[in-house]
């Protein structure tokens, strides 16, 4: 997106120019997924698809927002005095939680501001929209105001405005890659110490795709929310005989030897998905730094399984599109990405196949499902920052 067609919308809206640009990346993960609120690993990049906001001081104590994704609910306002989670105020929940988060913790801010968001994040497709808006607006109240706030400390009031402003019981992973993401770099992430690894995705001849279900994502937070409970109580059973403190900490091998103390069948299974999958993070980051894709793809193809078999985070829709990556030529793994019940999958894909893979998936998947899905060729990003105008 053009900084001039930005800047443009903000003036059609407000009726004054803009003075600032900022941009916030998506996400994929790579693999590691229902790991960041378990004490593990997880392996994401930022992405060139996100959220972009042109900014203006106001002199008064309003923020005035206005989504150009969100047309119909024209502008938006709320009080940096009186801050309060409202269903009704719809996505402005997110700059609220951020803004109220950042006044308790920075001190108030003098004046509001004017702020136009205009993002190419499609809708319900599990790339993060919500920690892209979270840091996005995190950044914008920082650099406009001159406020000494470490990037990571931003990282951490997104968590907490997800959590406890907009009632998610998600982890870090979706706003540390918003935030630290570096172009070309995938991070390998420890969310129990949050120590991280800047791993390079160095892929000459393969291309990493995105394929959207086009599916929205059903009862999302209820079953995410679920799933954090089942595991915090495997957790709760295990403890009795080990002296452990996250699901993380656990190797397979300790984890079938006491598996036997959870008990209910549908507990073993989500803390297993949890164990399993954090080894499987680490191999795959221990591949991609050999250059070993072989390996790398068929710890991808074993996460989607136990996602689906395990975790049941998985729709008809997702499974699909990945059955079908699996069938195409040149594909080296494909698995779903994000917190499921619909949104997107990824694939690893060599250079010379992606057009003959993008045409073959997308027609199969019309003709299964009924409603098209889109493909589209991922580019790493670098995390949210403010744009230059020049």
């Amino acid at each position: 997106m053009e900084t001039k067609q930005l800047l443009s919308g903000f003036k059609e809206v407000f009726g004054k120019d803009g003075e600032r640009v900022f941009f916030s990346p998506g996400r994929i993960n790579l693999i590691g997924e229902h790991t960041d609120y378990n004490g593990g690993k997880v392996f994401p990049c930022a992405i060139t698809m996100g959220t972009y906001a042109v900014v203006s001081m106001r002199e008064d104590q309003s923020v005035a927002a206005y989504s150009a994704n969100f047309p119909d609910d024209g502008i938006m306002h709320f009080d940096l005095t009186n801050i309060a989670y409202k269903k009704a105020d719809k996505w402005t929940n997110y700059l609220k939680g951020m803004t109220q988060y950042i006044q308790e913790n920075y001190g108030s801010l003098p004046n509001g501001f004017n702020i136009y968001i205009n993002g190419n994040i499609p809708n319900g497709a599990s790339l993060s929209s919500s920690a892209s808006l979270e840091l996005l607006t995190g950044v914008v109240i920082r650099e406009v105001f001159h406020l000494d706030i470490e990037q990571l400390d931003l990282v951490k009031l997104g968590m907490k405005t997800e959590n406890e402003f907009m009632g998610l019981n998600s982890g870090i992973l979706d706003q540390f890659a918003v935030g630290m993401a570096k172009k070309s770099h995938a991070m390998l992430l420890d969310t129990n110490t949050l120590e991280y690894e800047q791993v390079p995705v160095d892929l000459p001849e393969h291309k990493i795709l995105i394929m959207n279900s086009m599916t929205r994502r059903e009862l999302v937070d209820s079953e995410y929310n679920l799933r954090r409970s089942q595991c915090e109580e495997a957790l709760e059973q295990l403890q009795t005989v080990l002296e452990i403190s996250s699901l993380g900490e656990l190797s397979e091998q300790e984890f079938e030897e006491n598996k036997h103390v959870i008990g209910e069948d549908v507990l073993v299974r989500r803390a297993k998905h949890a164990v399993y999958e954090n080894k499987r993070t680490e191999r795959a980051a221990d591949a991609l730094k050999s250059g070993d894709l072989k390996t790398f793809g068929q710890l991808m193809n074993e996460s989607h399984t136990s996602l689906h078999e395990d975790y049941e985070v998985t729709v008809k829709e997702t499974d699909l599109l990945v059955k079908l990556a699996w069938k195409q030529p040149g594909v080296v793994g494909a698995r779903m990405t994000g917190g499921g019940f619909g949104g997107c999958c990824i694939a690893i894909v060599e250079q010379d196949a992606v057009e003959n893979f993008i045409e073959q998936v997308e027609k199969a998947y019309e003709e299964e499902i009924g409603h098209p899905g889109e493909v589209y060729i991922a580019e790493t990003a670098d995390g949210t920052k403010e744009w230059d105008l020049v």
